[in-house]
């Protein structure tokens, strides 16, 4: 199938535990499921029968302190290795917080992991039937729902809210800085999997064109673009370095829709690495 080069892989990143952050990688497998071992575990909160989510942040703002990596790569067809979680930024209150890498594996995990969230949880390595999540809609005048919360079913078999793969361009992020210089589009507020640099002098958010094309990167994989992605409140909330701020998810709001980067599913699987080009099939 012809195409045309527009663009190339400019970042990879994948989130073992579902709303924490995650790991940057060079290269990484991709089956139909998504990036091998992506959101591959979640918390299950038995107070409300939900997968802990930060789209919920008046419960779990908190899982965004906390930075999850596999202690080895995960592998297709594989049973799933341990993901050790550590605190990203962490301030110490009395006994709380870890004081080294908490593993995945560890028996204790869902008891330590309570501890430190004051919650009763549990570690999940598989979603429970019908699970869902509470998701938070914060005051944004372009947006639907007003400071509500609301349920969100999860596709069968994940842990994702939507599709499997999530990318972003840098000429989106760039687009946004120039509308609304005074705030900080760091590319972790959105969580892609895929950070896509466009062809030198392509601007504005150019990979919203590729809705309903398909994608090959590199010399294998093959994504199908499903839709543009609607920004959520986590994109606000203080991670990383990063301090909270409602005005990113109002500039997306004013300026586009509410979205910023695209959503995509897996036609066919392979390895993406960095510096892959991006082909938009014809």
């Amino acid at each position: 199938m012809s195409g045309t080069v527009v663009g190339r892989v400019e970042a990879l990143w994948r989130y073992p535990v579902k709303s924490m952050l995650g790991e940057s990688l060079q290269l990484a497998p991709v089956t139909e499921a998504g990036l091998c071992g992506d959101r591959a575990y979640a918390l299950w909160d038995h107070a409300t029968d939900r997968v802990a989510s930060a789209k919920n942040p008046r419960l779990w703002s908190s899982l965004l302190h906390y930075r999850a990596r596999f202690v080895a790569a995960p592998v297709p067809g594989a049973p799933l290795p341990a993901a050790a979680i550590s605190a990203a930024t962490w301030v110490a209150t009395g006994a709380s917080g870890p004081a080294s890498p908490l593993l995945t594996s560890d028996p204790q995990a869902s008891e330590r992991l309570s501890a430190w969230l004051g919650r009763q949880v549990s570690l999940l390595d598989r979603p429970r039937d019908g699970a869902s999540l509470d998701q938070y809609w914060p005051r944004v005048q372009e947006r639907e729902f007003q400071d509500v919360v609301n349920e969100l079913v999860l596709p069968a078999g994940t842990f994702f809210d939507s599709c499997p793969i999530h990318a972003i361009s840098t000429a989106t992020l760039d687009r946004l800085l120039q509308l609304e210089p005074s705030l900080d589009f760091a590319v972790e507020r959105f969580r892609p999997n895929l950070v896509m640099a466009p062809l030198d002098g392509t601007e504005g958010f150019v990979e919203e064109a590729w809705v309903g094309h398909t994608l090959r990167i590199g010399t294998q994989v093959v994504l199908q673009v499903k839709d543009a992605c609607s920004r959520c409140v986590v994109t606000t909330l203080a991670q990383g370095g990063l301090s909270e701020e409602i005005e990113i998810l109002r500039a997306t709001a004013r300026h586009n829709n509410v979205s910023a980067g695209i959503r995509l599913s897996v036609l066919s699987p392979g390895a993406v690495a960095v510096d892959d080009p991006i082909v938009l099939q014809q």
